[in-house]
């Protein structure tokens, strides 16, 4: 008798619970997700292949958007959450996936209009309102209908009167459906120049990076990116006389494309009391065998002063399967600074930390990447897989995460770079440092070094 009474009351309880549960709504649950995810790239004019601002284009792509979502390939983001601590993550919580799947299993209604927030702003013009210093590509640049991915290098020979505090740098595409994504760096020594001129007349051939000793970066671009002012009083220092590098990386759209892209760079308003600026940590000495499906390799550096470090930048080539970056404190402690398990060239992005970390003098900073150089990697530029060693060109790779920091001490820029140089034992010690490598001492039963 307690027994029947009792399952009952279960049932009814189960019952009630179940019919209760609201079914979501695009209006009151789906919206929400959508506008803070996804409509930064996904809407009018932007690289997505489709817009999810309304409801009718929602309800439209709901399979595929679940479908998506549930192998967490969208949003695009590919820090592995947990290790580091970025600003606009684009994470989906296991409860907004589940919101989704429901609302499509449920025939993807649209619910009360009333419930449907505000859709977010989008902004024509400058989105940090007029710069200092507007900058354009010096002419248009055609992309064939079809064919492969294509980076190439516009110089524009600014020669700047005066040094310029940057605070934050904004991309304006000129043409969004053909642009991957932009990375701006600037040059001092004219050499952007000289090799723009011998190549295609204001414009050259690059894989990876500038292809320039002692480029800067200043910034970048890509899809869904907002730009954002540093810190007050930081800000990146661009030297009097340099010329501008604008690295585009084009994708063919099926139709010929021309694009003609424009930067915008605002300056910081009041004094400066710390500069920003990389340390590449790299590992140049690649030999990935043809055929192998997991090489791993490590490089280290161990920071000779405190360091505040703002962000992290990883880059690897079309073979990079994972790339993970930590810090191991001197008494120890290890801070996990990023992760990507899944590595996607298509994918790169400059993740910034959500608070600045201080590491303390005696810091190790270690990168480890896997690579994948077999026929099981569907991104393998070389079939059958030929051996890969560090270079520019697509079938070469490259190793190394960029290390953002801040300081108020200008010195301490050539004292960290010099450290690096001397730690890796850079080949290009001098492209990094300005200077002669110094002589190693010689080892036991050794001559001093020819």
């Amino acid at each position: 008798m307690h027994l029947k009474v009792g399952f009952s009351a279960l049932a009814g309880f189960v019952f009630v619970s179940t019919a209760g549960a609201a079914t979501p709504t695009f209006n009151k649950d789906v919206a929400p997700i959508l506008y803070k995810n996804c409509v930064s790239c996904h809407r009018p004019g932007e690289v997505a292949p489709f817009s999810l601002l309304t409801y009718a284009e929602a309800k439209r792509w709901a399979g595929p958007m679940v479908a998506a979502t549930e192998r967490h390939y969208m949003p695009p983001w590919k820090a592995e959450p947990g290790f580091g601590e970025f600003r606009d993550a684009r994470v989906l919580s296991n409860d907004e996936i589940a919101t989704l799947k429901n609302w499509s299993k449920a025939g993807s209604p649209e619910g009360d209009l009333k419930d449907r927030p505000v859709p977010p702003t989008i902004t024509s013009g400058w989105q940090l309102g007029k710069p200092d210093y507007e900058f354009k590509m010096p002419a248009k640049y055609s992309v064939a209908a079809e064919g492969n991915d294509i980076y190439e290098c516009f110089v524009i020979p600014a020669a700047l009167a005066d040094t310029m505090n940057v605070a934050a740098l904004e991309v304006r595409p000129g043409n969004r459906r053909v642009l991957h994504h932009t990375i701006v760096y600037s040059d001092a020594t004219g050499a952007a120049r000289k090799r723009a001129a011998e190549e295609h007349g204001n414009s050259y051939t690059c894989y990876g990076g500038p292809g320039i000793p002692r480029a800067g970066m200043v910034g970048g671009w890509a899809p869904g990116g907002t730009p954002r002012l540093l810190a007050e009083g930081s800000a990146r220092i661009v030297a009097k006389g340099s010329d501008l590098i604008i690295q585009q990386h084009y994708h063919a759209t099926g139709k010929p494309e021309e694009d003609q892209t424009s930067i915008g760079i605002y300056l910081a308003k009041g004094p400066i009391t710390k500069s920003v600026s990389s340390i590449p940590l790299l590992q140049h000495d690649l030999a990935i065998p043809a055929g192998e499906k997991h090489y791993e390799t490590k490089v280290a550096y161990t920071t000779p002063i405190d360091v505040e470090v703002t962000g992290v930048t990883p880059h690897m080539h079309l073979l990079g399967r994972e790339m993970k970056v930590t810090a191991t404190l001197p008494d120890g402690t290890v801070t996990p600074m990023i992760w990507i398990r899944d590595w996607d060239f298509n994918w790169q992005g400059q993740y910034v930390y959500r608070d600045p970390i201080l590491f303390p003098k005696g810091t190790r900073f270690e990168v480890t990447a896997v690579y994948d150089n077999s026929t099981a990697n569907p991104k393998n530029p070389s079939n059958p897989p030929k051996p890969v060693s560090w270079g520019e060109a697509t079938t070469d790779e490259m190793c190394i995460a960029f290390i953002q920091y801040r300081t108020p001490r200008p010195a301490d820029h050539m004292a960290l770079v010099m450290a690096l140089a001397q730690q890796l034992q850079l080949y290009k010690y001098r492209d990094l440092t300005g200077q002669e490598a110094p002589a190693k001492p010689a080892g036991p039963g050794q001559g001093p070094r020819r």
